[in-house]
């Protein structure tokens, strides 16, 4: 079984920063996707950015320049930078990974999810 526990979230003044971690873990063979995920009350949940099966990024037009997403191999552990934030990044944040473990072809996990509110 694959677990995917996110931290990092919290209560943030417009223009600030937080670091999202999402540690992995489990019996992972190969990871094909990793990317964080947000949704707000009355939205649908987002992607706003991802490492794809090619080790390229991408990230969602509203938080390109802001938001940074990186890994730690090692740790298993993927990480979201978010800079100058914003009211509207506020969200329940998910971490999300598509992968294939020694015991189960590829399927999909989800964390937890960790709140980040922005307010002055």
């Amino acid at each position: 079984q694959v677990q995917l526990v996110e931290s990092g979230g919290g209560l943030v003044q417009p223009g600030e920063s937080l670091r999202l971690s999402c540690a992995a873990s489990g019996s992972i063979i190969s990871t094909y996707f990793m990317g964080w995920y947000r949704q707000a009350p009355g939205n649908q949940r987002e992607l706003v950015a991802a490492f794809t099966s090619d080790g390229s990024t991408s990230y969602a037009d509203s938080v390109k320049g802001r938001f940074t997403v990186s890994r730690d191999n090692a740790k298993n552990t993927m990480y979201l930078q978010m800079n100058s934030l914003k009211p509207e990044d506020t969200a329940v944040y998910y971490c999300n990974a598509l992968v294939k473990t020694r015991f189960k072809d590829l399927s999909t996990y989800w964390g937890q999810g960790t709140q980040v509110t922005v307010s002055s």
